[in-house]
């Protein structure tokens, strides 16, 4: 059986800390008289947290020093974990164990390519830390998606071609790096948002075992 790489996303695909992302980036837009809504939330998909404070303070047209920015920064990271503190396994998103477990039977390269500097702890609070070879995150990275690099170096750590790659993206930015690198990009989600995507399902639970065959047989 051939070894491809399987590539996954952190926020909105493995589990679901977008909600504490936007309590934590709303707290400080609240602070800012900036009215950062839900829907605003969508911009930040897949998005650096210095790019996503430039977009939230775009959004209510302030004017900021660095000072003030790294300030706003260490705060909003805090608020973050300070959220995370109780995650457990019930956070994982729906399917997505089966097909983690799915790929760790059949020998498949599995990887992590996040935006996130909080990878490996909210990995290890959700119990799913082990099914991963590879890990990279905002840490080891310096460009943003839609640039591929996090892609790239999982599949380098990997040591499998990137053409034999397949990520899993909830971010139309993340879709875009995806196909820019030249691997299969599944999308996790809408199909209005993600349209760019080779395939998409509005989560794990629509993926079966014949659709994970094909990706590893192509």
């Amino acid at each position: 059986m051939s070894k491809k790489a399987f590539i996954f996303d952190l926020d909105g695909v493995i589990v679901d800390t977008a909600k504490y992302h936007f309590l934590a980036w709303q707290k400080i837009a609240k602070s800012l008289n900036i009215n950062f809504k839900h829907e605003d939330n969508e911009l930040l998909k897949g998005v650096s947290r210095v790019r996503s404070l430039d977009i939230i303070l775009g959004l209510g047209n302030v004017q900021a020093t660095q000072e003030q920015k790294d300030k706003w920064l260490i705060q909003k990271n805090e608020d973050y974990l300070s959220y995370l503190v109780d995650m457990d396994e019930s956070e994982v998103l729906p399917g997505v164990l089966k097909i983690l477990k799915l790929l760790k039977d059949k020998n498949q390269g599995i990887a992590l390519g996040s935006a996130s500097k909080n990878a490996r702890p909210i990995l290890e609070k959700t119990g799913v830390l082990s099914y991963f070879d590879v890990i990279v995150d905002g840490n080891d990275v310096s460009n943003a998606k839609p640039d591929p690099e996090v892609f790239l170096k999982a599949a380098q750590l990997l040591n499998i071609d990137p053409k034999n790659s397949i990520v899993f993206e909830d971010s139309v930015a993340g879709i875009q790096a995806a196909n820019i690198a030249e691997m299969v990009s599944v999308g996790i989600g809408e199909e209005t948002i993600l349209h760019e995507a080779d395939f998409i399902f509005k989560d794990f639970a629509f993926i079966d075992e014949n659709f994970i065959e094909s990706l590893i047989t192509k």
